[in-house]
């Protein structure tokens, strides 16, 4: 049964709201479960599986899959796609709301015994989602800045989410820092508006981030750092010197101090500062 049918059996319209866009181009869904490079023992979170198409794809190559949906009306869809697959958990919540370590914690039992020879690994694990727009920076984040996070992330978003995502300077965003700070992202695949339903404005792309050992920039106080970038984007027509005054609060001339103590010009423009950069203009703003 195809994606309409599916959705007109149970009387559901994809809500815009919540941004559903159900990819049904079979060559893409190759595409994404090739970019998620998996395992047997892999345990993989899935956000916003949707009608499941995906997840079944997903789970015949992983240990475990732990799928979680905001939306309540799509879990029956999903108990009755996936009932043949007994290495998938379908959790209804928010992803924002949920601990990425826990969901996959209390799914290890589920995957012994039967499935002895295909035991996935918690520690380990992996995201694949499908994020709209309005909710990408804030679930990256939550993802990246998990205990313990994924060691590697494939994400579909808009096109141009994706482009910024891997930007590198001097087209550098706020966003480009948040992840590349925590990951390597690579482009992999571009995914067009007509592979949807229903058809979005605009095309997509899939992300896929490994994560780095250790943070791209050795700071001692994350928090700390992320005030100074997001100081510094604030105003992205300023140059960095006035930026960083404006957004922290500090005067011009003792940025500028501390940006030359950097190795930094001080009329350069946040988009142009490499993660290195950046750790140095914390250094030097919070005290050496």
């Amino acid at each position: 049964m195809n994606t309409r049918q599916l959705l007109h059996e149970y009387g559901i319209r994809p809500r815009k709201g919540l941004g559903q866009h159900f990819l049904v181009s079979e060559a893409h869904l190759r595409g994404i479960v090739a970019a998620a490079e998996l395992a047997p023992d892999d345990m993989v979170l899935e956000i916003g599986p949707g009608l499941g198409t995906l997840t079944a794809r997903l789970a015949a190559q992983a240990g475990h899959v732990v799928a979680v949906e905001l939306d309540e009306q799509l879990i029956p869809i999903l108990q009755r796609t996936l009932a043949g697959h007994a290495n998938v958990t379908i959790v209804h919540g928010d992803i924002l709301q949920l601990q990425p370590s826990d969901l996959v914690s209390r799914c290890t039992l589920q995957v012994s015994g039967p499935l002895e020879t295909r035991n996935a690994n918690p520690e380990t694990y992996k995201v694949v989602a499908n994020l709209p727009y309005y909710i990408t920076s804030a679930v990256l984040r939550h993802l990246l800045e998990a205990e313990p996070p994924p060691h590697l992330l494939v994400l579909t978003v808009q096109q141009e989410v994706a482009e910024r995502i891997c930007a590198a300077p001097p087209e550098m965003s706020l966003l480009a820092v948040s992840v590349q700070f925590y990951a390597e992202p690579e482009l992999v695949q571009r995914i067009p508006a007509g592979a949807f339903y229903p058809r979005p404005k605009v095309d997509s792309g899939v992300v896929r981030l490994r994560l780095r050992p250790q943070p791209a920039a050795a700071v001692g106080d994350v928090e700390r750092f992320f005030e100074i970038v997001r100081a510094g984007f604030g105003q992205r027509r300023k140059q960095l010197r006035n930026a960083l005054a404006h957004g922290l609060g500090q005067p011009a001339a003792e940025v500028a101090a501390a940006l030359e103590r950097a190795g930094i010009e001080p009329r350069r423009r946040a988009e142009t500062l490499t993660l290195t950069e950046w750790g140095q203009v914390y250094r030097q703003l919070n005290g050496g």
